[in-house]
């Protein structure tokens, strides 16, 4: 028979906390004895503690154990100002060509960001094409560069030239 690890013992640990509901450290201790590993309680109190498991409600509102996600309690060794933190814009640049215009956005932004435009209903604006990063504008004939800037303003908060 093959001498388990801590290791080894950690990762047995791993798995049947993430795959099983078990809400007390009895029931830990008979899963790892049936997978072939012994321990003591003891050193099961100091392996979940070094794995950082916790109890938490499932969806029945019954305690078990769960490893919780690495990134949520990640340690920031240097913390980020509030502004670099807030959601940046959607609205990057827009750039006429006679009656069309293009706007660019940030990946993902573009249809919504036409989705208002459509449903502004702007006088100088006949409609949108949207793609992942990019609006294709079609203006009404005789409407300025100017005014058609001021209406998308109304509707894109966040369109600074």
């Amino acid at each position: 028979m093959r001498k388990i690890t801590k290791k080894d013992r950690l990762a047995a640990l791993r798995l049947i906390v993430t795959s099983c509901e078990l809400s007390s450290q009895d029931e830990v201790i008979r899963v790892l004895a049936r997978q072939g590993i012994e321990t003591t309680q003891a050193t099961l109190s100091r392996d979940m503690k070094q794995l950082k498991i916790v109890k938490t409600a499932n969806s029945e509102g019954r305690y078990v154990y769960a490893i919780p996600s690495e990134t949520a309690y990640r340690r920031v060794h240097k913390p980020h100002a509030p502004v670099d933190i807030l959601p940046a814009p959607g609205f990057m640049s827009i750039q006429f060509s006679g009656n069309m215009a293009v706007v660019r956005t940030r990946p993902g932004f573009a249809s919504s960001i036409a989705s208002n435009i459509d449903s502004a209903d702007l006088k100088d604006i006949l409609g949108t094409i949207a793609g992942d990063d990019t609006i294709f504008i079609v203006i009404r004939e005789g409407a300025t560069h100017v005014d058609v800037v001021d209406q998308l303003s109304a509707v894109i908060p966040d369109m600074v030239l």
